[in-house]
């Protein structure tokens, strides 16, 4: 049951992290793209949210492995067995149009 709870809290958090990304994306103007096809909204800031995991993820791998910090391959939470790297990056992710709001960018 719990692992139904954490799955359905982080599945909330990643809808308004796009949902927040679509928000900022619809202000802004894209004036190089008249006359191509036009992206959805949801499709740019799924990207985009999955770019930026993806990037945070190899800088936090290069500083492991840059500083030989000795990572476990596995942690458990309740029942679910995540790469901790992983883990980290993609909650930065999904933190990171939130904390753009608080900051006014």
């Amino acid at each position: 049951m719990k692992t139904i709870i954490i799955f359905a809290v982080v599945v909330l958090l990643a809808y308004m992290s796009v949902r927040q990304r679509v928000q900022r994306n619809l202000r802004r103007k894209e004036w190089d793209n008249i006359g191509e096809r036009k992206k959805s909204p949801f499709s740019v800031a799924l990207t985009n949210l999955v770019g930026t995991a993806g990037g945070i993820y190899l800088s936090l791998v290069m500083l492991a492995t840059f500083l030989e910090l000795d990572i476990p391959s596995k942690v458990s939470l309740i029942n679910i067995h995540l790469e901790p790297l992983a883990a980290i990056s993609l909650v930065l992710a999904i933190v990171q149009p939130f904390v753009m709001s608080v900051l006014g960018r």
